[in-house]
């Protein structure tokens, strides 16, 4: 005979109170907040939460912040990206614009040594 119920797992403890919906959300937060993940500076899955929003690193003794349930979320992907263009001084448009200017300067050079006349020169 076929099993007729799932296994509750993690949210067993709320038996039938609480609802469906929320007994699964709270799973996944739970799931997510056990779960080991991968340290940025050594590369290895020993990454575990400590308390909320503090992940450590068992391996190469590395704390940082991050998410209440995982340590990598969309809002500090976006973070690390404006701080690293903040250091590095560029973002992409501007490599986009300096590309541009480049290829202008480029076909200004190539048509000065083959003789044509450009609009720069008029």
């Amino acid at each position: 005979m076929a099993k007729r119920t799932q296994k509750a797992g993690a949210t067993a403890k709320f038996g039938p109170r609480y609802g469906v919906s929320v007994r699964r959300n709270s799973a996944n937060a739970m799931r997510k907040k056990s779960q080991s993940y991968t340290c940025p500076i050594c590369q290895y899955n020993k990454v575990r939460r400590r308390s909320v929003g503090i992940w450590h690193c068992s391996k190469c003794d590395h704390t940082f912040t991050g998410g209440a349930w995982e340590p990598f979320t969309r809002a500090s992907t976006a973070n690390q990206r404006i701080v690293r263009r903040s250091v590095e001084g560029s973002s992409e448009t501007d490599l986009v614009s300096l590309a541009a200017q480049a290829a202008m300067d480029y076909e200004t050079i190539r048509a000065k040594e083959a003789g044509v006349d450009t609009d720069e020169e008029e």
